[in-house]
Parts: C-alpha cells; structure tokens; sequence
C-alpha cells in the first residue's frame, strides 16, 4: 500500500514539473515576442537638455546664455495626400520651408526625416505646428555668447548636443549641463507614432559665477590686441590674479575667437596659451633664483658679487649681459636684480648650488599643473632632479630663466606669492568667498618676500622697467625679454614680458603680459610689455575703487627706508673702514689696484683672474710699512 501511495505522488510530481515548465517557457516565448513587438514600434528617444546653466562674470554680468530653437521632424511611412496637405500647411506656417524642399526631403524616406533643425519660432508659428499631425516639435537650447570674443578662450563653447568642448564649458561641463529630459517616439496600434516624455526629478543645471570681471577684461584685451598689432607680433597674451584669493581677474590671449561660431577659426586662436603653452621665462625667472639665496641664507640684499665686467667665461662658454655695453664690477643682489644682470645672477647661482635652487623651485611648484580649470594645462618642463649633477653651464641658464620652461599662469602665481607676503595660492576662475592666506600656504618667509618687494621697485623706478611707472603709486616689477623657441629647433625671435604689482595698495593683484615674436618698434621687455601691463594695471586702479584705495602708508618713513636700501644696493667697492686692510678676494686686477692706490697700500701679485689669497688679514690696521701680497687665480665654477 505504502509503494503505491508513493508511486502516485512521484507521477504528481512528475506532471506537476511538465505543467510548471510548459507555463514558463510560455511565458519567457510571450515576453520574447513582446520586446520584439515592442523594439518594432520604437521610433526614436532623445535625451533633451533644455535649461544649461548660465555662465556669468563676478558680478552677475551674463557670459553665456540660452535661447530656445526647435527642430523639426517628421516619420514619413504612409506618404497619401493628407501627408503632403500637413506639409503644405508647414510651409505656410514657416515661409523660410518652402512646400517643395520639404517634399525632396522626404520624397525617399520612410524613416524619421529631419525637415529643419535650430531654428527660430515664434509661440504662435510653435501652436500651429504643434497641431499639424505627423509633424513632431523638439525644443533645444542654443547656447549663445552675449559678448562674442570677450572671455571666449575661458569661456569655451559647446557642441552640437550641448555639451561643453573647450573652456569653463567643458571644464564644469557635469554642473552647466544638468539632468536630461528623455523623450521617446513609438507607434501606436494603427502604426501611427505618438510622443512621451520621461521628466527627470534630478536637480536642474547649476549657473556658474567665474571670478572674473567683465570691465578688466574688456580692457585687458583691447589692450592686448593694441600691443600685438602695434609691434606686429605673432601674438600675445596677458592675465590678472587677485594675490590673496588666487582668483583671476581678467584672462586672454590674442589673436582669439568668436564661439558662436568657434570651428571659423584656427585651434591655436582657441585655446588658452596663457595656460596651456610653456616658454622659457626668461629674466623674469632671476627673482626666483634671488628669493632661493634669501631664504637659504646664501646672500643678504646688500651681498655684492664681483660681475665680472660684464662677461663671463663658464666652461667653453662666454655669459654675457643681455646688453653688451653694459660693464658691471661689484653689483649687490639688488643691483643685480635691478639691473638684471646675468653675470650676477648666475654668481648667485654658483653659490647656492642646484639641490638648494630646486628646492625653492618645488616650494613654488614649478613643474606641475597649477590646478586652473582649463582644458590642457601644461606643467611646464623642469628637467633636472634635485639629486642630478647639473653642469655650471646649465646651472647658469637656469638661473636667468632659459634651459627650463614655464607658463605664464605658474608665473603669474610665483609673483603673487611674492605680493602677498610668501603665500602660495591656487589660480582659480570661480569666485571665491574668502582668501587663500593660511599658515600651511606658506612657502617664503614674509621677511624674504619683503625684501624681494623692495628690489623689483627698484627695478621698475630706477632700472629695467621704467616703463611700468604709475605716478603716485609705487609698482613693484621685473622685465623679461627671453629668446623664443622655434618650431623647427632652435631660436626664433624674442619672448618680452612684464611682471608686476602696485604695493601701496589694501588689495594685492598681479599682472603679467607677454608679446611674443615682436618685428616692429622695438622688442625689449620694458618697451613692449611693461607699457601694457601699465595700461591694464591703471585701468584697474582708477577705476575700480575697491582695487585703488591706498595701504596705510608713511610716506616720509618709507622714503628713508627706500633710500637706506638703494645706497646699500649701490655700493660697488668691497671694502672696510678707512685705515684698515680691505678684503681683496673675488677681485679683479683693475679693481685691486684701484683700491690698493686709494688706501697708499704697496702690493705684490702673481698669477691671473681674481684674488683667491691675501698676505694680510681683512681688517688688520694699515701702517705705512705695509706690503700686500695677492694671489691671483683664473676663476672656477662647479656645480
């Protein structure tokens, strides 16, 4: 009994498993028939993005915007004559399409058909089409550039599915897009296709507020394209950096571009060379090789260097002042900046020797990205690492800005680290709310930054950049006019550039320009970039208040401190009190005579190039009796 009871529930069982699987592949063959039914009656989907954010200046100024364009379409299946009558009335809804191009359009289609894309519509033209049937209305935001060519290399542009291809448009392009709106098309049971929309309940586009100030702007680059047009240069370019915040103010290069109509124009006129391109810096690089020997301790603004009379031979290599006429003896580190002598800034450079140069270099971050929003930032080229035996020639031409290559905006940085007392920030284009100035910025002392603050105003009120001068203001600044890097190897032309800042002033910002290939009037750094960076930098301090209001300053008491500084600097004899024995080493001949003859001090020489021993101590008391004996050797640098 129990074996046939147990038999039947095994036969249950059995017939049980072949109903369950005959139910579930039916139900897997009508699901398969289903998609397949579905995926037939699926026409199209788009994913719209109808409201990008708006891109606006600091100040709420619009610098890209949208406005709303359509695009036409129609399924063109069943072609009767009511088909047709629909595509009259468009035409005469919309002039511009006349009956006969819609009907060529679509005259060997039977696929969605595009009958006119971004174009403009008025609401009435938008209701009448929307009733005409087989005839399918997409809104699309165009994204439009209010102002044209200002801003436009920041700004970038978008493509065809809106969506951000260069600039701030690319750079934010997850925050300005937003979350779509996806449409789709499909055929009801007659086969007639009907529209639906699935709406996102994601946040909308975010709008954008750049750091940046339409007024500056527009000043820097007309500014800027009247410079380059005037010394028929190749191009050029120029940017303002608020030194507290790290944010830019004001950003271009020139020649440009429209982004309306962005793909008229060359790649090179599109992109931001000022952040993206690496030169050799040129003199405007000696302030870092000096802010490196102040903070190691290797020299002091007062230290002199013996230049050597303008020429100076390392390895099988002469060094020379950029101008040959130029004969400079003992300079002090200001003069030398001042002067920007590369005899003595390369003497620097000897005495602080590369590992110390590069470690001020890294604290400066020369070498990596500065963390701009900008597409294709280039870190600039560093070669050597801090622990390679660098050679005293390229020592030397690093230390005055050539043999290594920077981009203007990692400069730009490095002098408003200098303006704001020793503090490195981040160059950014959004507005900011509050200032980068914190202790863990800090990679200067305030102490070596002042000092630096007080050479470059020597530089600019009495040596290479008069040009820069600004009357009541007191501008700090640095000349550069470097050899250009050819495309084809080699050098090509000249880089000039300015660097500089107004320091009387509550609100610190920097300005740098640079021309780059001049051929007319002129092509140093004081006649071709320091006018322009006067222009901008008075444009921005005459008319915006907020940048012009003047530091406490004592006038009378700076002025002491000023000249205390500048009669240090000038000093040019390596001396010691009258009636005591000078410190003869490091000099030349000529030099050593000279003094010898002042101070009544008979001497003795032997040997050729600088005194490298004296028989009497530095400082000894002179008596009339007194012979000096110098030992003169050919100097030699080493690494």
């Amino acid at each position: 009994m129990k074996n046939k009871i147990f038999f039947s529930f095994l036969v249950f069982c059995f017939l049980f498993a072949i109903v369950v699987s005959k139910a579930f592949y039916i139900q897997v063959v009508n699901k398969q028939k289903l998609l397949t039914y579905a995926k037939s009656q699926f026409i199209r989907e788009v994913k719209e993005y109808p409201n990008r954010g708006n891109i606006l200046d600091r100040n709420g100024s619009p610098l890209a915007i949208n406005v709303h364009v359509y695009n036409l379409f129609t399924i063109p299946k069943n072609k009767d004559a009511d088909f047709y009558k629909q595509l009259k009335n468009l035409s005469r809804i919309v002039p511009n399409l006349t009956y006969q191009k819609l009907r060529n359009l679509v005259q060997k289609r039977n696929k969605y058909t595009w009958l006119a894309r971004k174009i403009s519509l008025t609401e009435s033209q938008l209701q009448k089409i929307k009733k005409l049937e087989g005839v399918f209305v997409e809104s699309h935001s165009e994204r439009v550039y209010p102002n044209r060519e200002l801003m436009a290399q920041t700004l970038g542009f978008v493509g065809v599915d809106n969506t951000g291809l260069a600039g701030i448009e690319f750079s934010l392009n997850k925050e300005l897009k937003g979350k779509p709106q996806v449409v789709k098309y499909i055929r009801d049971a007659k086969g007639r296709p009907i529209k639906y929309e699935i709406k996102s309940t994601e946040n909308v586009a975010d709008d954008v507020y750049l750091s940046m100030d339409k007024d500056i702007q527009g000043a820097l680059e007309s500014y800027l394209k009247d410079t380059v047009d005037y010394h028929e240069a190749l191009r050029g370019g120029a940017g303002v950096m608020d030194a507290e915040t790290g944010e830019i103010l004001a950003i271009a290069n020139y020649p440009t571009f429209d982004p309306n109509s962005a793909s008229s124009y060359p790649q090179e006129n599109r992109k931001m060379a000022f952040v993206t391109d690496p030169f050799e810096p040129g003199s405007i690089f000696k302030t870092m090789t000096i802010a490196s020997a102040l903070e190691h301790k290797v020299a002091k603004p007062e230290t002199r260097f013996f230049c050597e009379n303008g020429k100076m031979r390392v390895q099988n290599h002469w060094v020379s002042e950029a101008e040959s006429h130029e004969k400079f003896e003992w300079l002090t580190v200001g003069d030398i900046l001042k002067f920007s002598s590369n005899v003595g800034t390369t003497k620097i450079a000897f005495s602080l020797k590369y590992p110390k140069l590069r470690e001020t270099l890294d604290k400066f971050k020369f070498g990596q990205k500065t963390g701009i929003e900008v597409r294709g930032e280039s870190k600039g080229i560093l070669s050597y690492k801090a622990t390679d035996k660098v050679r005293p020639l390229s020592l030397s031409n690093i230390s005055f800005g050539q043999g290594v290559a920077t981009t203007a905006i990692q400069m730009l940085r490095s002098y408003a680290t200098i303006a704001n007392g020793g503090y490195l920030v981040t160059p950014t284009l959004i507005k900011q709310e509050e200032s980068q100035i914190k202790k863990e910025n800090q990679i200067i002392n305030e102490k070596t930054a002042t000092s630096i603050t007080k050479m470059l105003v020597n530089a600019v009120h009495n040596g290479t950049g008069t040009n820069a001068i600004i009357p009541h203001y007191e501008i700090a600044g640095k000349t550069g006019t470097a050899q250009r890097v050819s495309p084809r190897g080699g050098y090509e032309g000249y880089i000039a550039s300015f660097v500089g800042f107004p320091v009387n002033v509550n609100k610190k910002f920097v300005v740098l320009a640079y021309i780059e290939r001049p051929t007319a009037n002129g092509y140093y750094g004081n006649v071709v970039a320091a006018p322009l960076v006067k222009k901008i930098t008075q444009y921005i301090l005459y008319k915006k208040k907020d940048f012009a209001q003047f530091a406490k300053y004592d006038e009378e008491s700076n002025k002491v401190n000023m000249d205390t500084v500048q009669s240090q600097q000038a000093a040019t004899q390596k001396t010691i009190a009258p009636g005591y024995m000078p410190n003869f080493i490091g000099m030349d001949k000529t030099s050593a005579y000279q003094i010898a003859t002042e101070r009544s001090i008979n001497i003795e020489t032997n040997g050729y190039g600088v005194v490298t021993k004296q028989s009497v101590t530095a400082g000894t008391p002179l008596t009339e009796n007194t012979t000096l004996r110098l030992q003169f050797e050919a100097p030699t640098y080493v690494e």
